[in-house]
């Protein structure tokens, strides 16, 4: 029986991804970390317009989506993510593959969408960059 998990997630970071290229290599590493197959993508756009400048990155996975928007006007900028399956996932992975945008501060979200809109763990939290995920505060 598949599991629908849904992992929202809002992070301010030093260094965000800008570039097309850079966003799209990014998307394929995250589906090989956490064990998925794509089916379409990954696409990615640079929107160039003043207080909405970003880049917008979207792959369609084989058990549902990874959708990231990240807007680099702001210091520090703004990230909102999300990665949705129908299959088990580390959000460990997820959030430890953040680091390349050396983020300041982290927020998510863990949502089970099988029967209602239910959220199993949410968190804030400061980030170090030195965050052991294994820490029982991280579960």
């Amino acid at each position: 029986m598949p599991v629908h998990k849904h992992l929202l997630i809002r992070a301010e970071v030093k260094k965000p991804i800008k570039e097309e290229k850079v966003l799209k290599k990014w998307l394929k590493q995250l589906v090989k970390l956490i064990d998925m197959k794509i089916i379409k993508g990954p696409f990615a756009s640079y929107i160039d317009v003043c207080e909405n400048r970003g880049i917008t990155g979207f792959v369609m996975i084989e058990t549902s989506h990874i959708a990231i928007h990240i807007w680099d006007e702001t210091d520090p900028a703004l990230v909102q993510f999300d990665v949705y399956s129908c299959a088990e996932f580390s959000k460990h992975d997820v959030l430890q593959h953040l680091n390349i945008m050396e983020p300041e501060k982290v927020a998510y979200t863990l949502m089970d969408r099988e029967h209602e809109l239910k959220p199993t763990f949410s968190t804030k939290a400061h980030w170090s960059g030195l965050v052991d995920f294994g820490d029982p505060k991280f579960i």
